[in-house]
């Protein structure tokens, strides 16, 4: 069987043509990625929304040219940018941008002098941040921002389905409605209750199913439900392994294992996967951003000294071995610590970074290097103690995606030496692509 993943990221669009017959290993047969390039201009420094007809232009013409190319596919599947939503009418049209994940309008003082997100926990009870969809929903209505046609709402991969098939409502797998928030996970149902005491009646949510199914077809092929990136990520790159950790270092970082049990904690989250099990997930806002403010602050520097701006990431790199040599053997005490909670975390919004245990020895431009790739590894690795604390869990496998990890040897070896694990990174780079391929193929399972 060949079928098409199709991954809706933030900053590129990916995707591949997948084969598989019978036991066989997955083979991919085409990949291709492409610039997003949708990012919407705003006088607003806290919003990040993007073009949502631009998004499905551009991954409808990418679709299509697979499916000239390989005339056999029979399914297609979809992903991408979890958490955000676009708004759509009665007649299932797009009226409003997508507001995307990074958006941070949850995290506005109100007129209480408290941030919407706090308001939440306080009246009820509930664990969101800023730029999950409801939050920005609840934003949006207290401040008269939805489209007047607006009858409800889902994530940019969820409308570009229901754009391919012509439907009029979206339905939305329980992973994309968990990453709206206000969801019961093991229920698999939006707490009504509590979103009605912050004036959100139920006729604003989606239909939600829990399995993949078929939405309708596209040029004579089926398209199935959309799936989040988490979960479309952890099955191209690891499949369906218990006690598999895959870390992801993207912009943001992220680990997430596959787990039969429900847990959730401070930072983590049980998000639904397939065929009733979870992924436990944590996320970082600044993983592989914290490397890029790096180099940005070196780069400026050069180009003071010396009048000339380039790309210093090889030199980074090298200066990632000193330091990494430098550390051997010393104590902690003795070593450079980096916090790289530049923008906060999910949890505590307000926090910032640090640079502390600075010395003569180690104010080095090798140590600061070094210091910024564990600190991003660390924020990581606490997470993974969280549930492994909750659950009881051991990893025997763990997989490494994302280009922060692919282009950075050190930070792979200060990995491995963190989670005590030996690291593999993910044969294909279009982990994301490739899950909503296989997703699509159990539609009939």
């Amino acid at each position: 069987m060949q079928t098409v993943g199709i991954d809706i990221g933030t900053t590129t669009i990916s995707g591949v043509v997948l084969e598989k017959n019978g036991t066989q290993k997955p083979r991919i047969l085409k990949a291709k990625t492409i610039e997003n390039g949708s990012f919407l201009t705003t006088t607003k420094d806290w919003e990040r929304i993007q073009d949502a007809e631009k998004i499905v232009k551009k991954s409808r013409q990418m679709l299509d040219d697979f499916l000239d190319e390989y005339p056999e596919v029979e399914k297609i599947g979809l992903t991408g940018q979890m958490h955000g939503i676009v708004y759509i009418d009665k007649e299932g049209t797009c009226v409003s941008p997508l507001y995307t994940w990074q958006d941070a309008r949850g995290s506005l003082c109100e007129e209480n002098n408290g941030s919407l997100t706090e308001e939440i926990q306080q009246t009820c009870n509930v664990q969101v941040a800023s730029g999950y969809g409801i939050v920005t929903h609840i934003y949006n209505l207290r401040h008269h921002l939805i489209p007047d046609t607006a009858v409800s709402f889902c994530t940019i991969m969820d409308y570009f389905g229901m754009r391919l098939t012509g439907r009029k409502k979206a339905l939305v797998h329980a992973g994309n409605a968990a990453s709206f928030g206000f969801f019961d996970v093991p229920k698999n149902v939006f707490m009504t209750e509590e979103l009605y005491k912050m004036g959100v009646e139920e006729q604003w949510l989606p239909q939600v199913c829990t399995g993949i199914e078929a939405l309708g077809s596209y040029r004579e092929r089926i398209v199935t439900t959309a799936i989040g990136d988490n979960q479309a990520s952890f099955l191209g790159a690891a499949g369906n392994e218990n006690n598999t950790l895959l870390v992801n270092m993207g912009t943001g970082g992220q680990i997430s294992v596959l787990s039969d049990q429900y847990f959730t904690a401070e930072g983590i989250e049980a998000r639904p996967f397939l065929h009733g099990t979870y992924l436990l997930a944590g996320a970082s806002l600044c993983g592989g951003k914290a490397y890029a403010l790096l180099e940005k602050f070196f780069r400026e520097f050069v180009k003071e000294a010396t009048g000339q701006e380039k790309p210093l990431y090889k030199t980074l790199e090298k200066l990632a071995g000193d330091g990494k040599a430098s550390c051997t053997g010393r104590e902690n005490r003795q070593k450079l610590q980096i916090e790289t909670t530049f923008d906060g975390t999910r949890v505590h919004p307000e926090q910032t970074g640090s640079i502390t245990n600075l010395s003569a020895d180690n104010f080095t431009p090798a140590a600061f290097v070094y210091g910024t790739l564990e600190g991003m590894s660390r924020e990581l690795y606490q997470m993974y103690q969280t549930i492994q604390n909750g659950t009881g869990m051991q990893i025997k496998h763990m997989i490494g995606s994302g280009n922060g990890l692919r282009k950075n040897p050190v930070l792979c070896e200060i990995v491995e030496e963190m989670f005590g694990a030996k690291l593999a990174l993910a044969e294909c780079e279009e982990e994301a692509a490739t899950g909503a391929a296989l997703s699509s193929m159990q539609q009939d399972e």
